[in-house]
């Protein structure tokens, strides 16, 4: 029998297409939204159903065929791509960050994650996966349309109905406030909680900036009147240095002490013999695994900031910085990012004397994936270009980036005399594991880690060891810790602080501030937010 609208059913249908089209339609569903479940425990892991599956295709099942069915089956499929976009998302970031994701401040993030996988991948696999990732995603999102659209034929509307109000049943049974207990850790309802979680997220994100405005209230903005600004630092370089991903887990979990802590037992052994003076400590960083500019705006403001919000209304709000208060104290302050390879306002912002980038620094040697140089060179270019030069003392906050991921290759520290413009790295252009094979294998991962923080620390000591004498103080430290894949769950964001000088007047105040003499730090004592480092190095330096 031909139905009403005229239209014939098709074999399929007559076969019972519709339960099997239910069927499909509630494993891809179940699916996506639990795609980031399954992503953050590197597999199915312990959640194997989504509730909301159930109710969705449920519901779509025994609606009538029309054409605002079609539409809103249409709509459903993209809230549920949206869904699992945002989820994993969530997932990416907490697996780097290890945090949750802010919809509201993190999209922003997006040209960050660009830059990273063209310097992990190249640019015609990170092109490639930009293409075929939403091509992909918008064929999922076609075919969940049409697996939810309701069916037109009569012999398998019943199978179809009876399948859906099974599947409602079963729904609805989980959904009970005492799940049927050998269900309990199997199912769950991801996008009602993720979109709990961005709600709050959000509210949270919208009072932010009354908790910022009242913070700034009790912190100090301007040390103009502060008696003898720094003037124990006077005629005398200072250098900050931040090392990438150089946190404490490389110095106490026993994947990595195995490699760095000897270096660092070679650190102190170096600075020793050639008559410099070394403490050590520890400071808590505001991010972990990346996004290192809320460390750098941090240990520069005297102001926690934890998130993108309170970075850009530090950038908004006119405050003053470390950086004024060098230049008060007479020191040319110069910022040396090598890894800034786009425009920089921040750097006007923060009103550096001089600010050089990537284009700025004349490095002949090629980048190594996400590296656009080692950091022993670097380190030369700060000497070469900054140090020593007579023309007054200067401040410099200089990035090191040969620790950044994806920690491939691996470098030796050259004798100093041979690294020149940098053409001599060309060696390591294509040496090494390359990144897409690398990251496959976890534990590997986590021994490149080691050793590129071994080589950062190796460059550091080699440059201390060399060209830092008793008008230079050299601080370096950690920007953050790496990501959870590398620490694991639940590790404090805590990194070291290495302090050396050949004058031991200039490394005295870090011992009252609960510094230790040599490499490393003292496990007992309790560090301080990196918040707290303008304000207490100030006063420290100043009045004598």
């Amino acid at each position: 029998m031909t139905p009403r609208d005229g239209t014939e059913p098709t074999r399929g249908e007559r076969t019972g297409a519709g339960p099997l089209r239910l069927f499909l339609a509630f494993v891809l569903v179940n699916a996506m939204l639990l795609a980031p479940v399954w992503v953050f425990y590197g597999g199915v892991g312990p959640l194997w159903l989504s509730l909301e599956a159930g109710v969705l295709v449920g519901i779509f099942a025994l609606v009538p065929p029309s054409r605002w069915s079609r539409y809103a089956a249409i709509a459903a499929a993209v809230l549920v791509l949206a869904m699992t976009i945002v989820g994993l998302g969530d997932t990416a970031l907490r697996l780097s960050l290890s945090r949750p994701l802010n919809l509201y401040v993190d999209i922003w993030l997006l040209r960050s994650v660009w830059h990273l996988a063209v310097g992990t991948l190249g640019v015609p696999v990170a092109t490639a996966a930009f293409v075929l990732v939403p091509v992909a995603l918008a064929a999922v999102t076609a075919l969940l349309a049409w697996l939810l659209q309701p069916l037109q034929a009569r012999r398998s509307a019943l199978a179809t109905r009876l399948s859906a109000v099974a599947l409602l049943a079963f729904t609805t049974a989980g959904l009970t406030a005492e799940r049927v207990r050998s269900l309990e850790y199997h199912v769950d309802t991801p996008a009602a909680r993720t979109l709990v979680e961005q709600g709050r997220t959000f509210v949270r994100t919208l009072g932010e900036r009354d908790r910022f405005a009242a913070a700034l209230e009790t912190i100090p903005d301007s040390y103009a009147d502060v008696p003898g600004l720094l003037s124990r630092l006077e005629g005398r370089d200072v250098v900050l240095g931040f090392i990438e991903s150089y946190g404490m887990t490389a110095l106490d979990d026993p994947r990595y002490r195995p490699v760095v802590g000897p270096r660092l037992d070679d650190f102190e052994q170096r600075m020793a013999e050639a008559g410099l003076y070394l403490v050590t400590g520890s400071l808590i960083a505001p991010t972990q695994g990346g996004q290192s500019w809320l460390a750098h705006g941090s240990m520069l403001s005297g102001i926690w900031l934890d998130n993108q919000i309170r970075y850009d209304m530090l950038l908004g709000s006119g405050r003053e910085t470390l950086i004024d208060d060098f230049q008060r104290a007479g020191h040319r302050t110069v910022a040396v990012m090598p890894a800034i390879v786009l425009p920089w306002p921040e750097g006007d912002r923060f009103g550096y004397d001089e600010t050089l980038v990537r284009r700025d620094i004349d490095y002949a040697g090629p980048p190594l994936n996400w590296v656009e140089m080692p950091d022993q060179f670097t380190w030369s270019f700060v000497q070469r270009r900054l140090l020593g030069k007579g023309n007054g003392p200067v401040f410099a906050e200089v990035g090191l980036i040969s620790s950044h991921a994806p920690w491939t290759p691996i470098l030796d520290v050259l004798d100093w005399d041979r690294v020149g413009d940098g053409s001599v790295f060309s060696r390591w252009e294509n040496a090494g594991e390359a990144p897409e094979q690398l990251w496959l294998d976890t534990d590997r991962v986590r021994e490149h880690y080691a050793l590129s923080i071994e080589y950062a620390v190796h460059a550091m000591a080699s440059f201390a060891e060399r060209y830092v004498d008793q008008g230079t103080l050299l601080i370096a430290l950690g920007d953050h810790q790496p990501a959870p894949l590398i620490t694991g769950d639940g590790a404090p964001w805590t990194v070291p602080v290495h302090v050396v000088s050949r004058d031991p007047e200039l490394v005295r105040p870090f011992l009252e501030w609960g510094f230790v003499e040599g490499a490393w730090p003292d496990a007992d004592h309790e560090p301080l937010g990196m918040d707290y480092f303008r304000d207490w190095f100030v006063r420290a330096y100043s009045g004598k």
